[in-house]
């Protein structure tokens, strides 16, 4: 299973930027972001927020995920 939280921190690191510019861009405080990279799933409207602020779909990577889960059950 993904953990969104750590995808989330991970594609921002990749990309060179830090939590204070990912913390004004969803207008919340620093401690607000290191929890949502704490966190194993997210309520859909914030992980669509952070989605168009990082300009990745983490919604494909979610189901690439549900889809590799699925073949192995086969």
């Amino acid at each position: 299973m993904i953990h969104t939280g750590e995808l989330i921190e991970r594609t921002l690191r990749e990309q060179g930027r830090t939590v204070t510019w990912f913390a004004r861009q969803l207008c919340c405080t620093r401690p607000n972001v290191y929890k949502i990279f704490h966190k194993e799933s997210i309520d859909t409207q914030l992980l669509l927020r952070i989605s168009r602020i990082l300009g990745h779909d983490f919604f494909l990577d979610i189901s690439d995920q549900v889809k590799m889960d699925l073949r192995d059950k086969q």
